[in-house]
């Protein structure tokens, strides 16, 4: 059977193709790799590596290493995915209300934390947490608060890559929401207002509903992001102390790069892939059942 159009094929055909070379088929190996017991040794004689079916998942979930990298990125996720949407959101009302030249600069502000390097990030907020010396703890001295142990107390240490990780990405949300605030028709706040709504009445009933496939957009993906939590753990405390920032992102770093532990590392990554797939599912299941009524 012929197609009667291959125009569109032929266009889409390369992207498909790289999408497989990259990205599908590395997907099926490492799902593969997921099931032996493949290391360093593994990769200079593939006769070494063995089946052990789901011995690796089954060790996962015995690894109170693992454990406690869920854990902490279920903390990453339910603190940061919020603070990020609502501050985000907040500045981009605050931006689209302004006309003059400085709410222009302000944008290209917000939006530099997003665009900057993570090691040069890492190097200044790392000055900025030091325990002695840092700009924070002075400040807080000032009020004659305590040094605080920003980056050496699990707990805290959390907290502080959350405040880091939504200054870095506050910007691009940001942009999403502008965007969208700036595509609702204007006829929508005359009506308002003929109507006599204040400008609080504006917010809830006009601005935040037209809002709602961007703000379901920013959720989906800040979430996906929030739950690979990586580099922020990665380079300003290493998993530590006592690996109460590890993310499963970052275990899985560890177990695959530094441990050479391949097949292990396959099956962690799996773990979280499922994670993501779920969580996905359940906020496409709200939106779906959200657009009914």
């Amino acid at each position: 059977m012929k197609l009667k159009n291959r125009h569109p094929y032929m266009f889409i055909s390369p992207a498909v193709l790289l999408l497989s070379l990259f990205s599908l088929i590395p997907i099926l190996i490492a799902f593969f790799i997921s099931f032996t017991d493949m290391n360093l040794k593994g990769l200079a004689d593939w006769s070494s590596v063995s089946f052990v079916g789901l011995e690796n998942y089954q060790s996962l979930f015995a690894d109170d290493k693992f454990i406690k990298s869920i854990f902490n990125t279920i903390f990453y996720v339910i603190i940061g995915v919020p603070l990020v949407i609502i501050c985000s959101l907040s500045i981009a009302l605050l931006l689209n209300y302004g006309t003059s030249k400085l709410f222009t600069m302000f944008r290209a502000v917000y939006y530099m934390p997003s665009i900057t390097n993570i090691i040069a990030v890492a190097v200044i907020w790392g000055y900025l947490y030091n325990t002695e010396y840092g700009l924070f703890n002075y400040l807080l001295s000032l009020l004659t608060v305590e040094n605080v142990p920003w980056l050496q107390e699990p707990t805290i240490a959390k907290i502080s890559l959350i405040i880091l990780a939504v200054w870095k990405g506050i910007g691009i949300n940001m942009i999403i929401f502008l965007a969208a605030l700036q595509g609702i028709p204007k006829s929508y706040y005359e009506a308002a207002e003929m109507d006599g709504a204040n400008r609080l009445q504006v917010l809830f009933n006009v601005t935040l509903p037209l809002l709602r496939y961007a703000t379901f957009f920013v959720t989906v993906t800040t979430l996906i992001g929030w739950m690979q939590f990586f580099e922020e753990p990665f380079v300003m405390t290493d998993g530590g102390p006592l690996d109460g920032t590890i993310s499963i992102a970052l275990f899985i770093y560890k177990e695959g790069f530094q441990f050479s532990e391949f097949g292990y590392a396959a099956a962690a990554s799996f773990v979280l892939f499922a994670m993501i797939i779920i969580v996905t599912m359940i906020q496409f299941k709200f939106r779906k059942s959200d657009t009914e009524y």
